[in-house]
């Protein structure tokens, strides 16, 4: 097998292909998912700086939304500019651990996206039912513990993706019909038994994006009860204003991804194939680029702040 150590049965590179069947329109298909690109790089690198550099915004929900945006403009470049150069320059070969490597850090970070919204979920729990003891409950402490129990949960789940697909003999194809290395796109490629490596993958994907989708299920259940308790309709609204941003992001975020997982698990057959590579793709770059912009405009604390920064005293801020 070209490209592959005999012995071992263990290849030297992959050949990752792209969109299969739309070799022809890769240039073109190039251009929407760059241009995303960029603008995720220049909004979330702007909003961390942004909530970095102002005092306003040093409050809980705002220190979520910066580890959110970092997690997103680290998500979408573990894969895009290696897809670009596909693309554009037909640079299939990536080197056996360095796709292990990249694997690893998309799923990772697919997993840090969702444990992100999870807590800024319970941001918002505490920010509507606790409200006079919301800075006393999530202080910097308590925050940082968080965001680092959400990290090592999302490395230790993952990292055994990496075990088991390096265990699995590749004496068939080193051809990988995706823009990227996912973890069952590889698998798939093995000549051995991945079954395993497809019940870990859904026991992860329960452990994970079923258990904070059931935490941010309560959290709003409990919001939603304590908004309607309230006795002013202005008081309601606003309260649930609160709110409308991280609906918004959990939308953009898990819509998409439970179309990738169902359809590359139960719809291989009736869904074609160049689809699914594309919406996996549109999955790494919807949340990045569109999130800011949802924070932008719903949210006024960042709203001010961008005015502030971009215009300053011209606007009587001082």
């Amino acid at each position: 097998m070209s490209g592959a150590n005999s012995s071992s049965l263990t290849p030297e590179f992959f050949i990752l292909n792209g969109v299969p069947g739309l070799e022809d329109a890769h240039v073109w298909i190039s251009l929407p998912f760059c241009f995303m690109y960029m603008i995720a790089v220049v909004e979330n690198c702007g909003l961390i700086y942004l909530i970095g550099h102002e005092e306003a915004l040093h409050r809980p929900m705002f220190y979520f939304l910066a580890l959110l945006s970092f997690t997103d403009v680290t998500w979408c470049t573990t894969t895009v500019p290696n897809m670009l150069c596909i693309f554009w320059f037909n640079f299939k070969k990536i080197g056996f651990n360095s796709c292990l490597a990249q694997m690893f850090f998309v799923h990772m970070l697919t997993g840090m996206e969702s444990g992100v919204l999870m807590l800024m979920a319970l941001d918002r729990y505490v920010a509507i039912c606790y409200p006079l003891r919301y800075t006393t409950i999530l202080t910097n402490p308590v925050i940082a513990k968080a965001c680092l129990a959400t990290f090592l949960r999302s490395v230790m789940l993952i990292f055994p993706f990496t075990l088991l697909t390096k265990r699995l003999p590749y004496c068939r194809s080193i051809l990988i019909p995706h823009t990227y290395c996912d973890h069952m796109s590889v698998a798939k490629v093995s000549c051995g038994n991945a079954k395993v490596n497809a019940i870990y993958g859904l026991m992860v994907a329960l452990l994970i994006g079923v258990f904070d989708i059931c935490c941010i299920s309560v959290s709003y259940t409990m919001i939603l009860r304590a908004v309607v308790s309230l006795s002013s309709a202005d008081a309601r609204h606003k309260a649930f204003s609160t709110c409308t941003s991280h609906i918004c992001a959990i939308v953009i975020t898990y819509v998409p991804a439970f179309f990738t997982f169902f359809t590359h698990r139960f719809g291989g057959h009736t869904i074609p194939h160049h689809v699914h590579i594309i919406v996996a793709n549109l999955y790494l770059l919807l949340p990045p680029t569109m999130n800011p912009i949802v924070y932008g405009v719903k949210t006024k604390q960042i709203r001010e702040s961008v005015i502030k920064f971009l215009l300053g005293d011209k606007m009587g801020f001082t």
